[in-house]
């Protein structure tokens, strides 16, 4: 179940965070991007700043601003690196 769960709002978010950013590639990418930013706000952005992480269940107001925020910082990098800013 946290499997479908974790789908889901991985997905929501990434969609969020890709209509925030720009650069949607669909459902698969939204969640994709979504549960990495997740996963890499968990790691990187919770030691920092604090906050639940929703890799390991907790779906609080904090971990999903958390989760979002790390699935933004993904796609900046992502387009920064798609645009061909870097040679």
């Amino acid at each position: 179940m946290n499997l479908i769960i974790l789908l889901v709002v991985g997905g929501i978010i990434g969609w969020v965070a890709s209509m925030l950013v720009g650069g949607g590639g669909g459902i698969l990418m939204n969640i994709i991007v979504g549960i990495v930013g997740a996963l890499l706000a968990g790691l990187l952005l919770n030691p920092l700043i604090g906050g639940g992480n929703i890799m390991s269940g907790d779906l609080s107001l904090s971990a999903i601003g958390v989760s979002l925020l790390g699935a933004v910082l993904l796609l900046v990098v992502l387009n920064f690196f798609r645009r061909g800013a870097v040679q």
